[in-house]
């Protein structure tokens, strides 16, 4: 049966005015809007916008901060209405799956794994007997970044991290196949591990029957984290060609993820520290427990002093029971997250907590942070971590009493809330700026380097904005050596030099053997960068492999490089 054509809103501006953004906070412009619910609706969209030549601008929950959703004119596909999902396996060898629809959020799939009601009337049996299984044994899917209303869909166009991916990776490591409609309405279906390049010539068949060919990059990505350009090496899967492409080769309309099962305690301490370089000690530490394989805890039989728990509505704290010398032998331990919060943060959650906001009273003396967050097995591996981190902190004669901690899933969320609010209090010091200088927006870096500079990338932050007399924060994912740098710019004199100062440290990073975007990605704001990562040859073949998918540019023209 033949599918209709969805429903076009032609006045964008007026009827659906936040169709034209994103949260980078750039505004654009559109002819139409539509929201499809199925695929064959997506097709039949393609289809007519490829007739009359009209570009497409795919979105998400447009929770991205480089305006990949912004529309340069042409036609708005919201994929928002394509929310169900449709499917689970669970099978004998515990490999566990969901098949979702891109407009699926974040928020949705983690309820209906936590035992959020859901209809499954349309689902076969195995699925349902899937579901159960999986809620029973509490399965999860591990990806987290800040915004958790934002779409699967949108996750897997940039390859959303987070903290947790310092211990699971971002969300290529989850996704198992995918469901595209190219730009002349034809699908194509991957599967990993079924489609791979040979050498850097791949070849394709779409549902419908067409062949098509093309090379791989031949540009060397990074070892880091990273979320910059088409993920390219010889004899890869095809499916991570479409994993962090940012919507340019095609729409995503349906994914099936890996899920992996819940630990049985998660737990989560703020380590308060006098300075940065006490405050890297700690981090540099962590990781050695977290990428060169789990920590042996320490045999001595030191009681370690107990951490404290998380704040409560009173921002009190309550004492953990104290760790018994015992719960030191033996145990291994693996970091989840590793976070850092710089004093430039903590002072102005200071200044919001005096305005009034809802945010616990920091001591003075307590100039950086780190939260780390460990997944563990048993109540006693529990208390072997607090014991280990204890033991780290005495050692270098500082506190188990500066810290905050959690054991259960109120305190941690607690922590977690802490954790988000530095984003928050840059937003609306932001907005409270932009009301005098309306072109005025945050400048958030995105940058990643191997572990070996680290403390270099963070010197040249500090000496480069102190130069320029710049106002910043930072904090961010420094399990992964990589912080975010908010650069809040009074003026618009300050905007340019800001803008200036971060393409000199991409160059720099890019030289180290970084990436100058660690996981939100390019979209339109960073176009320059990519060029900075690749260079012209590296951005030309980008561009040769967009035209095997779309060979006109139409969709999602001016991300990743200019239209």
């Amino acid at each position: 049966m033949a599918t209709s054509t969805p429903a076009i809103i032609s006045d964008v501006a007026q009827t659906y005015p936040d169709g034209l953004r994103d949260e980078s906070r750039r505004t654009g412009t559109a002819d139409g809007m539509a929201f499809p619910t199925s695929t064959g609706e997506v097709c039949v969209l393609f289809r007519l916008a490829a007739e009359r030549q009209r570009k497409i601008t795919i979105q998400g929950s447009r929770t991205g901060i480089a305006a990949g959703a912004v529309p340069h004119g042409g036609l708005v596909l919201s994929l928002m209405r394509m929310d169900r999902i449709l499917g689970m396996t669970f099978d004998a060898a515990g490999s566990a799956r969901v098949r979702v629809q891109p407009g699926v959020t974040l928020n949705a799939l983690r309820a209906v794994l936590d035992g959020a009601s859901l209809d499954t009337s349309d689902w076969n049996i195995d699925s349902r007997e899937a579901l159960r299984c999986l809620r029973s044994e509490r399965w999860m899917f591990t990806p987290d970044p800040t915004e958790s209303s934002a779409s699967i869909g949108g996750m897997v166009a940039c390859n959303a991290s987070g903290a947790c991916s310092f211990a699971y990776g971002a969300t290529r490591s989850h996704v198992c196949a995918l469901t595209v409609v190219l730009a002349d309405g034809d699908l194509l279906d991957l599967e990993r591990g079924k489609q791979c390049a040979s050498g850097r010539r791949f070849l394709v068949t779409t549902r419908g029957g067409r062949v098509l060919t093309g090379l791989v990059p031949t540009y060397n990505l990074p070892t880091v984290k990273n979320a910059a350009g088409y993920y390219a090496a010889p004899d890869m899967d095809l499916i991570d060609l479409f994993i962090g492409s940012e919507g340019t080769l095609g729409a995503i309309v349906e994914i099936e993820l890996l899920l992996r099962p819940r630990p049985p305690i998660t737990w989560g301490v703020v380590c308060f520290l006098p300075n940065e370089a006490r405050a890297l000690d700690l981090v540099e530490w962590v990781q050695t427990s977290g990428r060169a394989g789990p920590t042996v805890l320490p045999r001595s039989g030191t009681t370690a002093s107990p951490l404290l728990a998380a704040v409560k509505d009173d921002c009190s704290a309550r004492p953990l029971p104290a760790c018994a010398a015992s719960a030191t032998n033996g145990y291994r331990v693996r970091p989840v997250a590793v976070e850092y919060f710089d004093q430039g943060v903590l002072d102005l959650l200071r200044q919001a907590r005096a305005a009034g906001a809802h945010l616990p009273q920091l001591k003075a003396g307590w100039n950086q942070a780190v939260y780390v967050e460990y997944a563990v097995a048993t109540e006693s591996a529990a208390a072997a971590c607090s014991a280990n981190l204890a033991h780290w902190l005495a050692a270098g004669g500082d506190s188990a009493e500066d810290t905050w901690a959690a054991i259960d899933a109120s305190g941690l969320q607690r922590l977690k809330e802490f954790r988000h609010a530095a984003p928050e209090q840059v937003n609306l010091r932001i907005a409270e700026r932009q009301r005098q200088h309306p072109g005025l927006t945050k400048l958030g870096t995105d940058l990643s380097v191997p572990d070996v500079y680290l403390r270099r990338v963070m010197a040249m932050y500090r000496r480069d904005l102190a130069e320029l007399g710049l106002e910043y924060v930072i904090f961010g994912h420094i399990g992964d050596n990589h912080v975010h740098v908010n650069i809040l710019p009074r003026n618009m004199q300050e905007y340019t030099q800001g803008k200036a100062l971060y393409e000199t440290w991409a160059q720099q990073v890019v030289t180290w053997g970084g990436s100058v975007s660690a996981e939100h990605g390019i979209g339109k704001l960073k176009i320059n960068l990519l060029q900075v990562m690749y260079g012209t040859d590296g951005v030309a073949e980008m561009r040769a492999l967009k035209r095997v998918f779309d060979p006109d540019g139409q969709v999602n023209a001016g991300n990743l490089f200019a239209e």
